[in-house]
């Protein structure tokens, strides 16, 4: 039963190649680019959103911004595309799984940190100890920064991940189950099965949406340290 359930999640179920992961870039076939696209609603839409974006990114990364808010919004898009095609039938969810999460955060976090030690390292020691410790608590301050510093890739995957699939399961469980459910039951599972894709439609942009603004602002603590 289980095998059954979590093979949803299997990238090779089908063929000995694995094409499924091509699901993560079929986003790029609907983004609209405005060289042969003439502009839309949707074309419209897509460019306030990336505006509203923008300024929001840039207030949080401060004044030096260094073009971080393209990289996020670039990063938010991308992940939003994968997260919406899982809704989609027959479409692979590349982003259930933690190759693909951790393949996004763990380069952002590495470059961010070799970035930050090499060129503000003062800074870097300086955010170990939050401002106000008392002297008794900074070793352990210390150690509390630096294990939570680490541990800031895995949760970026992780929440990502356990988001995506937790909703897919649910649906796959009720799926399954209405095949032998009685008449009188199947309208109220359809119903259920509505709301919840609603509801995971909700939970794709604002994962996507968590993903990019704990991104930016693990950026902004390194941004800072130019000022």
């Amino acid at each position: 039963m289980m095998s059954n359930l979590f093979s949803t999640f299997d990238p090779a179920t089908t063929i000995n190649l694995s094409f499924n992961w091509t699901s993560t870039f079929l986003g790029f076939i609907i983004i609209p680019h405005l060289f042969w696209l003439i502009p839309s609603r949707y074309s419209s839409m897509i460019k306030m959103a990336y505006t509203k974006l923008h300024q929001e990114f840039k207030l949080l990364l401060g004044p030096n911004t260094m073009g971080f808010t393209i990289l996020f919004i670039s990063l938010f898009m991308f992940i939003l595309m994968n997260n919406m095609m899982g809704l989609m039938p027959y479409v692979f969810t590349s982003s259930s799984h933690l190759v693909y999460t951790m393949t996004l955060a763990l380069p952002l976090w590495m470059s961010l940190m070799i970035f930050g030690w090499i060129n503000h390292t003062q800074h870097m020691f300086a955010h170990l100890i939050p401002e106000g410790s008392p002297p008794v608590l900074m070793p352990f301050m210390v150690c509390i920064e630096t294990i939570s510093n680490i541990i800031r890739p895995g949760s970026l995957a992780v929440r990502l991940t356990a988001n995506m699939i937790a909703g897919h399961l649910l649906m796959c469980l009720l799926g399954k189950d209405m095949m032998n459910m009685n008449e009188l039951v199947i309208p109220m599972i359809m119903s259920i099965q509505i709301m919840l894709m609603l509801f995971e439609t909700a939970v794709s942009i604002i994962q996507a949406y968590v993903f990019s603004v704990l991104s930016t602002l693990y950026t902004s603590e390194v941004a800072y340290g130019s000022t």
